[in-house]
């Protein structure tokens, strides 16, 4: 294993400058680039992993270490399309998450590897165009285990994690992130806000830990899972807000779950509340009959386009199904836009459950 590799000094700096200056571009799918290239079980296990006593096919993560030439490659051609952030192939990077696969040994690893794949494809895309500056977000997913639902509808009080679990699992998961250089972390595809909450907790625990100057900016983004408007576990885009603005967060954001044009109102009014920068990178449209997505990158584009006209967003870039080509669109369509402008948070008693209460 190389060793950790650093951020450029004045990193998060630059981050700050950037998003003040222009709608800022993340990058697309990871998991839809990975399907085109057609790896079967010898290509996740690479040599490392040969005698494995587990299938391992289907575990994205596995290949930063076993084809990181590809996944390099692929953050390459996203920041070639125009993205100023390209995120870690870290989604399920986590203990509990690779117990699936029963890797839970190989998750620092993972990490590692990922944030270096990711930082070795920045600082080649910077390379090509002097003066540039190219990001890396470390990717915290949401676990495949939830802390406010049960997986057995007869036993309503059970959970298949702890709270403490989960916390660990995330530490281990940020500090190997940290270790390997990421420009800040990404909180994403919240469908629990106690998961997340319980990832913004291990991420504090571990700045703490070590010191002021580990501090990166975190940035995190929910999922709105159907026209309900609401996450999975049931709470409103406002609500969700009120519980994680605590941690006073970089940006916060929706993604995933559905296409750009069902995300419409809870990215307004996510606009409108939100006392820091906003984001948006929607699923390229709904998946079809056989589990593909179908919106192209003018349609995705136009409507990322609206919302940049509007004053509704910081950042922008696509989830499922997403590609270069779509963020090359998307980058078109948000050119010479203003960012949003950042609303002054106005005192009050804020609290949340389901909804918001706003206390004035």
């Amino acid at each position: 294993m190389s060793p950790p590799t650093l951020p450029p000094p004045g990193a998060e700096d630059a981050l700050r400058l950037l998003f003040a200056s222009r709608i800022v571009l993340l990058d697309g799918a990871m998991g839809s680039m990975i399907q085109q290239l057609g790896f079967k079980e010898p290509d996740f296990r690479g040599t490392r992993f040969q005698d494995h006593p587990h299938d391992v096919q289907g575990n994205n993560d596995l290949l930063s270490l076993t084809q990181p030439e590809a996944i390099e490659k692929i953050h390459r051609d996203y920041f070639a399309a125009g993205s100023d952030i390209v995120e870690t192939n870290t989604f399920s990077a986590t203990r509990i998450a690779q117990a699936d696969y029963r890797l839970e040994a190989a998750v620092r690893d993972l990490n590692l590897a990922a944030a270096g794949c990711a930082r070795r494809a920045a600082q080649s895309a910077e390379r090509l165009t002097p003066g540039r500056r190219c990001f890396v977000a470390g990717a915290i997913g949401p676990l495949n285990r939830t802390l406010s639902l049960s997986p057995d509808v007869n036993r309503p009080d059970y959970r298949a994690v702890t709270w403490e679990q989960v916390v660990s699992a995330y530490t281990e998961q940020v500090e190997a992130l940290l270790d390997g250089g990421v420009d800040t972390l990404l909180v994403e595809t919240i469908f629990d806000t106690l998961n997340a909450k319980a990832a913004l907790f291990a991420i504090e625990q571990v700045f703490e830990a070590r010191g002021r100057d580990s501090r990166v900016p975190v940035m995190v983004s929910v999922t709105i899972t159907d026209g309900s408007g609401r996450t999975l576990s049931g709470q409103t885009i406002g609500a969700f807000y009120q519980s994680v603005a605590h941690a006073k967060p970089f940006s916060v954001g929706i993604n995933c779950a559905l296409g750009a044009e069902a995300m419409r109102p809870y990215v307004e009014e996510l606009s409108q509340i939100a006392a820091c920068y906003t984001s948006c990178y929607p699923n390229a449209g709904l998946p079809n009959a056989f589990g593909e997505y179908d919106e192209s990158p003018a349609d995705m584009a136009r409507v990322l386009g609206e919302f940049a006209a509007r004053g509704w967003v910081n950042l922008v870039g696509g989830c499922c199904g997403s590609t270069p080509d779509h963020i090359a669109a998307i980058a078109q369509a948000v050119r010479g836009r203003r960012p949003r402008t950042v609303p002054a948070a106005r005192p009050a008693l804020r609290l949340s459950g389901l909804e918001p209460l706003v206390v004035t």
